[in-house]
């Protein structure tokens, strides 16, 4: 496997690239397509739980990765932008690499928790470059999710237009940190939006189970 390591134009933002190597024994993965890996954390932190195993679980089903470690914290000047800045730039650099990574530019998802949940649905409704798919994970969506946040967040349930990809939604019921408002407000837009989308909500859970795997 090939991995690179790019920093990106915000301070300590960076882009981490794994690239399957190719085998003879798999000549139909020649182009594999691709998934974009955002960890959630408040936008205070990039959780390693929701990194490299969710980058390794998609590797070992033919996929090329990328994690997205954005800009996050309480710094003085911090806010959306930034982060923001940082997910329209990662997809611009896999878009433009794509031929030479061996990568479907039509088949490249994005999937993201909490936090890092509203920032791929920002990708997928205010984006540069919006992602084929998205899956959201216990995502933060609605506007005044932000009081718990690092800082103020749009809220994206009324950005979804008709350019934004299908979605795929899993939260719990039990979460006491991010309720499920969130994920059935951005499901409804959806639907309003006539973009296909899947959603699971679990009875039991909580917030941050990552691949749910102890």
């Amino acid at each position: 496997m090939k991995i690179i390591e790019i920093k990106l134009t915000n301070e300590l933002a960076k882009l981490t690239v794994y690239l399957p190597d190719k085998s003879p024994e798999m000549p139909y993965m020649d182009i594999r397509p691709g998934v974009l890996v955002i960890p959630g954390g408040g936008y205070s932190m990039c959780s390693d739980r929701e990194a490299e195993p969710i980058a390794f679980s998609f590797i070992a089903k033919g996929y090329a990765a990328f994690i997205l470690r954005y800009t996050v914290g309480h710094n003085k000047g911090y806010d959306f932008s930034m982060p923001f800045a940082d997910v329209n730039e990662a997809m611009r650099i896999i878009h433009e690499n794509a031929e030479e990574w061996g990568i479907d530019k039509d088949k490249i998802a994005a999937i993201g928790f909490s936090a890092g949940g509203h920032l791929c649905a920002a990708v997928s409704t205010m984006g540069d470059i919006r992602p084929a798919a998205s899956i959201l994970v216990y995502p933060c969506i609605l506007e005044s999710i932000g009081k718990i946040l690092a800082f103020p967040v749009p809220g994206l349930d009324d950005k979804v237009d008709e350019k934004t990809p299908p979605a795929f939604i899993i939260a719990a019921c039990a979460d006491d940190l991010v309720p499920i408002e969130n994920s059935l407000a951005y499901a409804s837009a959806l639907n309003r939006a006539g973009i296909s989308f899947e959603m699971h909500i679990y009875e039991k859970g909580y917030h941050g189970f990552s691949l749910a795997d102890r």
